[in-house]
């Protein structure tokens, strides 16, 4: 195996003590939700596991994933790239372009089979031999193949390389696919939403480097410990939509109020994300919290699930406090109907009783 600095000696090297370094894996053992007995091991894999090249292509995509992972806090964007990881292509963040760009690719290609982590952001167009995407002069779908062929592992940046996202939506002229749909021999570690938490893209970084291992996935092949719960089920305002308490136009005064956002279309019932727990911006906010629902764009095909103001029809409301007065009418029709139903029954029983005392006479 090629000798590669590790991450311990890169921090060395810029003046870092080891007391920072422990405090570093202390703090991204709680960002990855896991005990205080975990950030031993991380400090120790790096001081010893060499930095993982990784090589990360752009097909069909907006940049936004690149831009949400730029403004990781924890750990700093600046700490994974330039120390943690060596990223070795990246004709977005690289200083290269053009043929030497190209270059680049080729000799981490070549110099680290077997060893690089690939890194997808967007997806390949499969219409016109892949025409619709030219890097380099050749079509990305065969630069993906090209790149995957002796890659370690793969990582779906968002939901355009998960899912297929927009370019796939239809009538998808492009005919536009997620990268599981090209690559079928290698393990896909799939990181949806437009664009995903940028803690949450470095977070499955540092858990790999860490553990050399995939982190455990969901049977969507999304990492359990980012996309293991519903935005619904830790949301703020999951107690108003326990209690009935909705907001029903843009602005009426269950929006000033705080009121859930289900009926004017928020998809966190049906939506799995860490939105509502790490957030956007240092943990500053999320859409919910900024007074817009969810859309759920770290889901399967959800540009092509109608409107994002579309009340979603297959969710049971509870409403304890709306329809109480509801809720208690009914249990005492309920009640009501069941007493007169075994009084009739009794008095069949009492009447059925008489007739054969009566024949026995």
């Amino acid at each position: 195996m090629s000798q590669i600095e590790t991450f311990y000696d890169v921090m060395r090297r810029q003046g870092i003590t080891r007391r920072s370094l422990l405090k570093y894996s202390s703090l991204t053992a709680a960002a990855l939700g896991l005990g205080p007995s975990f950030a031993p091991q991380i400090a120790h894999a790096m001081e010893t596991k060499p930095r993982t090249p990784v090589v990360w292509l752009h097909g069909l995509e907006c940049t936004c994933c690149s831009e949400s992972f730029i403004r990781s806090a924890h750990p700093l964007v600046k700490d994974v790239v330039l120390s943690m990881i060596s990223l070795d292509y990246d004709d977005t963040l690289m200083a290269a372009a053009g043929h030497q760009a190209e270059a680049a690719l080729e000799h981490t290609l070549e110099k680290y089979k077997g060893e690089y982590i690939l890194a997808v952001e967007g997806n390949p167009p499969l219409n016109e031999d892949g025409m619709f995407c030219i890097v380099g002069g050749k079509p990305f779908l065969d630069q993906l193949k090209r790149a995957a062929k002796d890659a370690k592992a793969i990582i779906a940046w968002g939901s355009c390389a998960s899912w297929g996202c927009v370019q796939a939506a239809r009538p998808n002229p492009t005919q536009a696919v997620p990268i599981h749909k090209v690559i079928t021999d290698k393990p896909i570690i799939k990181v949806p939403g437009c664009p995903p938490i940028a803690e949450v893209m470095t977070g499955v970084i540092t858990y790999m480097l860490t553990f050399g291992k995939v982190p455990e996935l969901d049977r969507q092949g999304r990492p359990k410990m980012f996309y293991g719960q519903r935005i619904h089920d830790k949301c703020y305002r999951r107690p108003h939509f326990d209690a009935g308490q909705f907001v029903e136009e843009w602005d009426d005064e269950g929006a000033r109020k705080g009121y859930c956002l289900y009926k004017v279309g928020c998809k966190g019932p049906t939506t799995y994300n860490a939105c509502s727990t790490v957030r956007w911006n240092e943990g500053t906010s999320f859409p919910i919290q900024a007074g817009h629902g969810c859309i759920g764009c770290s889901e399967d095909g959800f540009w092509d699930k109608g409107s994002f103001y579309n009340r979603l029809t297959d969710i049971h409301q509870f409403g304890i406090e709306k329809n109480a007065d509801e809720i208690g009418t009914a249990v005492a029709g309920g009640v009501g109907a069941a007493i007169a139903a075994h009084a009739a029954v009794s008095a069949i029983k009492r009447a059925t009783s008489r007739k054969d005392d009566q024949g026995d006479n």
